[in-house]
């Protein structure tokens, strides 16, 4: 049976979807997100210290890409595109009222993208190289965190263990994303389906 899933990107409210700030100089990557990071949101409060937070996720990205390549990915980017698998549930449950009012979402088919051309963690990326690197015997997975898969590889784990919150039950505490992840690596696809679309405002 074939699977078919929505891919939903978060971004700010009046902004434009499908950027990087890791493509960016570092001094306008930090000044946006000076001006991103809201105190007590639960995606723009990951702003806090940004150069600490671009390190870090620059970091995180050099691994993902060499390991998408280690498995045939054919990445175009330096930097991927981050979605995450349908509208997942962790995420309705964390969002506060300051998240809500600034944040907004856009959703593209799996469709559009090629074998080598996407990505996946479970959960977030930054979250799962954390896990894998802390080994904590409470949560840690070692089948899943800190490993990229491919889309073969998520969809086959999706038919036997559900969505995260959807079947899929793991100890991995509510403080901590609990998602499925997906990095875009070429530009193209999305420009495309941003010609037919109109992205919420």
């Amino acid at each position: 049976m074939q699977i078919h899933f929505s891919l939903t990107h978060y971004y700010r409210r009046g902004s434009e979807p499908f950027r990087s700030l890791s493509s960016l100089p570092e001094a306008d990557a930090l000044r946006i997100m000076q001006d991103l990071y809201i105190e007590g949101s639960a995606i723009w409060q990951r702003f806090r210290d940004p150069l600490g937070y671009l390190r870090a996720r620059r970091q995180t990205e050099g691994w993902l890409r060499q390991a998408f390549i280690a498995k045939g990915g054919q990445p175009t980017l330096d930097y991927p595109i981050y979605f995450v698998i349908g509208s997942p549930k962790w995420v309705q449950r964390v969002a506060d009222p300051l998240t809500l009012a600034t944040t907004t979402e856009i959703q593209v088919p799996l469709s559009i993208f090629k074998e080598t051309e996407i990505s996946f963690t479970y959960p977030d990326s930054m979250v799962s190289r954390a896990m894998e690197i802390e080994k904590n015997p409470g949560y840690y997975q070692p089948g899943y965190h800190g490993n990229v898969f491919t889309r073969s590889e998520i969809l086959a784990i999706i038919a036997q263990k559900g969505l995260p919150d959807e079947g899929w039950e793991t100890d991995v505490p509510d403080t901590l994303a609990h998602y499925i992840e997906a990095q875009a690596w070429n530009h193209a696809p999305l420009t495309k389906f941003l010609q037919t679309t109109t992205p919420r405002p």
